[in-house]
């Protein structure tokens, strides 16, 4: 409707502009059997003059009052739109609206989101922290979607899943009532991550997102959770035969900490040093993008740790909960089926430090 009305104050500046014009060639063309008319003539051409510089002067004040209401309309249209916050300026390429298209941010659609990616490695507690951190009203993380295989084939499914990802337009139950201000994913090292991390990092840094390192410093007793879990891959211990990696009560973690695996003395300190280099890797080929390290162990032993994490988020720092029940809890001797063998092998290396080395309280 405002745009017809420019338009059609546009037609009558020119229609009046035209008129004027044709008076004045009237004007000039008049003829009088009486004689020169020059004086009648002068005086007409004035007022029609004044005539059409009225005219102009009343079509321009109808254009520019019908462009400052369409002003006014387009303001009151997106009086709304999203201030950022006040944030240091080289932290604002991390704050993002994203408008999905299957629902509606509503109310929702001026609160800032932070990306995110949780890096890490199977059995170093990965899972627990995220459950952690989807405690907090503000957060999402949606777990491995790269565990699926097609979704990761080559780079280029892989930045399609995380473009939807970024859109908001996954939704798990990792969704909440309240608003999302963090938004982000977990990302298993053999998940396609480093296969393709020159690309992920340089779509990361592009796409404002900021990764979460995380890691465990024992790297002994990851791998027996490692041999733990795949044995109940096979064995399926629990109550109708199904397997967790992760348990919910005290009852199914004593069942499943009842195994004591046997370590292959051959490959123990090779799979040591393997995991050891991952990390190493990983950290460094990291490094350029916005991000944490965080150790399993701190989160257990350091109370401020998660208040680092949320922070890091840009979420309000609160305290986290999770239902996880964690599965090993007894000392190192007791969760191996070999342990003085194990002992023995790891004793005089740079691996001893991880014999005794307690990364749980009760």
């Amino acid at each position: 409707m405002v745009r017809y009305g420019v338009v059609s104050s546009s037609h009558l500046l020119l229609r009046s502009l035209i008129i004027a014009f044709s008076f004045l060639q009237s004007a000039y063309s008049l003829k009088s059997s009486k004689g020169p008319v020059f004086p009648l003539r002068s005086t007409l051409v004035f007022f029609i003059a004044l005539f059409g510089f009225y005219v102009c002067y009343f079509s321009i004040d109808q254009l520019t009052f019908e462009n400052e209401e369409k002003v006014t309309s387009e303001e009151e249209q997106t009086k709304n739109i999203c201030r950022k916050p006040a944030v240091p300026h080289e932290q604002r390429r991390y704050l993002h609206f994203p408008k999905p298209m299957t629902y509606d941010r509503g109310e929702c659609a001026c609160t800032p989101v932070r990306f995110f990616v949780i890096v890490s490695m199977q059995r170093s507690g990965s899972g627990w922290f995220e459950t952690l951190l989807n405690s907090h009203p503000n957060v999402s993380s949606n777990g491995e979607i790269f565990s699926v295989r097609e979704r990761r084939e080559n780079i280029s499914t892989i930045l399609r899943t995380l473009d939807k990802l970024y859109s908001m337009d996954w939704i798990t139950s990792a969704a909440k009532n309240e608003c999302t201000a963090a938004f982000g994913l977990k990302w298993m090292l053999n998940q396609g991550l480093m296969e393709h991390h020159q690309d992920i990092v340089d779509y990361l840094n592009r796409k404002g997102a900021m990764v979460i390192l995380l890691f465990r410093k024992n790297t002994l007793r990851r791998l027996i959770s490692v041999l733990a879990n795949n044995y109940d891959r096979r064995a399926k211990q629990l109550n109708g035969g199904i397997h967790k990696s992760h348990v919910h009560s005290k009852e199914e973690a004593e069942i499943l900490a009842q195994f004591k695996p046997k370590m292959d003395l051959s490959t123990l300190i090779p799979s040591i040093r393997s995991a050891e280099h991952s990390m190493r890797t990983c950290l460094s080929r990291f490094r350029k993008t916005r991000h944490m390290t965080l150790y399993y162990e701190d989160v257990i032993h350091d109370k401020n740790a998660l208040s680092r994490v949320q922070e890091f988020l840009g979420v309000p720092v609160m305290k986290l909960s999770s239902k996880h029940v964690k599965i090993h809890t007894s000392p190192l001797p007791d969760l191996v089926d070999n342990w003085e063998d194990v002992s023995e092998m790891l004793n005089g290396t740079k691996y001893a430090r991880f014999l005794d080395d307690a990364d749980y309280v009760k």
